[in-house]
């Protein structure tokens, strides 16, 4: 089906091009990459007015994903996700991409994309009702500035005990020595600079993580434990 396929392929694009970040929802490790964008994707296609052939746009730029689609607007203006009625544009569709799991309730993707963004980026995305349809999912130092997110865009209690937590997961897990790309994986960080830099170096020179062969430590054969 060319829905099915399209949701596939812009969602693989996303993964391609964004980096993701280990979260804690309750005691679950979740993808908040996959969380916003899977809002994101399926209200794409199933709020699209197909009979028009403006295209839609999905862009990726440095500080932010916008996002453009034909509408049928029943309004206009900057959505509030505290005070808006959402409205079945293609109801059928909807019900199908609901029954296999890939939506929840209508109006839910706004509310999510508003909850998860603020943790994955510290910052509000934008929905504009109009003619055109646009989403703006800011990426505000979700690459350059991954140093200061920690420190202050997680500013919160929330923010830190997620942290505190990854790393003592990431320590329990080397307890069987590890290689970087194994660690890598268990915390769902996709890029490497940004881990060495602000999570495996740090755990070395404070002792928590060592090296299986310390005199090497650019070896391919490395791996670490705690």
């Amino acid at each position: 089906m060319n829905l099915l396929s399209s949701y596939e392929r812009l969602m693989q694009f996303i993964a391609k091009h964004l980096n993701d970040k280990f979260y804690l929802e309750g005691d679950q490790r979740v993808s908040l990459r996959n969380k916003i964008f899977r809002e994101a994707m399926t209200n794409l296609l199933i709020h699209r007015e197909f009979s028009n052939p403006f295209p839609a746009k999905l862009i990726i730029e440095n500080n932010r994903v916008y996002i453009e689609n034909s509408n049928k607007p029943h309004g206009n203006g900057i959505i509030d996700p505290e005070n808006f009625s959402p409205y079945p544009k293609n109801p059928t569709i909807a019900k199908f991409f609901k029954e296999i799991g890939w939506v929840d309730e209508l109006g839910s993707g706004v509310r999510n994309i508003y909850k998860y963004n603020k943790i994955y980026s510290g910052a509000d995305p934008e929905f504009i009702e109009g003619e055109i349809f646009k989403t703006i999912i800011p990426l505000t130092n979700q690459d350059t500035n991954q140093d200061t997110k920690q420190d202050t865009n997680q500013g919160t209690n929330q923010g830190t005990n997620q942290d505190t937590e990854a790393i003592k997961m990431l320590l329990e897990f080397c307890r069987t020595p590890r290689t970087r790309e194994e660690m890598q994986h268990f915390m769902n960080l996709n890029n490497r600079g940004h881990f060495r830099v602000k999570v495996l170096n740090p755990l070395i020179k404070g002792g928590l993580l060592k090296m299986m062969l310390p005199n090497k430590p650019t070896s391919k054969n490395q791996k670490y434990y705690s």
